[in-house]
């Protein structure tokens, strides 16, 4: 598989925070952190934009997907508000990461600590057909629970 070329830049020079990377040789996604100056509390029920220092160049046709970590999750209720949130080609702003604590107790951010995770994958672009009626299917228009539980 031919990778996809991202370029990157670090939004405040001379960032100690290391670039987002893969943790494990076959992760989907590269871990992003925090770039928060002081810790930030997040008290039950609380959100916060989370900057993470760094905007990207995505090439035509890729799209980044901001998704939660799944330990964060786990262990203490933290969850991304809009998952996943996408980065389009043309966004050349700072990342930011919308958190949620939905835990039963305060969740500190510091800096540096990986809150999120990016993956890259690539997209399409429909046209739309106006129509005034659509084909029949055997499911038809059943949803929300229509198979089961």
């Amino acid at each position: 598989m031919q990778p996809c070329l991202v370029k990157i830049r670090r939004i405040r020079s001379g960032s100690d925070l290391p670039l987002p990377r893969y943790m494990t040789p076959h992760a989907a996604g590269m871990d992003l952190c925090a770039d928060v100056d002081a810790d930030l509390v997040l008290e039950p029920g609380e959100r916060a934009l989370v900057p993470t220092g760094i905007a990207i160049a995505l090439p035509d046709g890729f799209e980044a997907q901001i998704r939660p970590r799944s330990g964060l999750a786990l262990k203490h209720g933290i969850a991304l508000v809009n998952s996943p949130g996408t980065i389009d080609p043309d966004y050349r702003g700072e990342i930011g990461v919308i958190i949620v604590n939905h835990g039963a107790d305060a969740f500190v951010v510091r800096r540096g600590e990986r809150i999120a995770q990016m993956v890259f994958a690539p997209f399409v672009r429909a046209e739309l057909l106006d129509v005034d009626e659509l084909d029949e299917t055997a499911r038809g228009d059943g949803g929300f629970g229509h198979t089961g539980r």
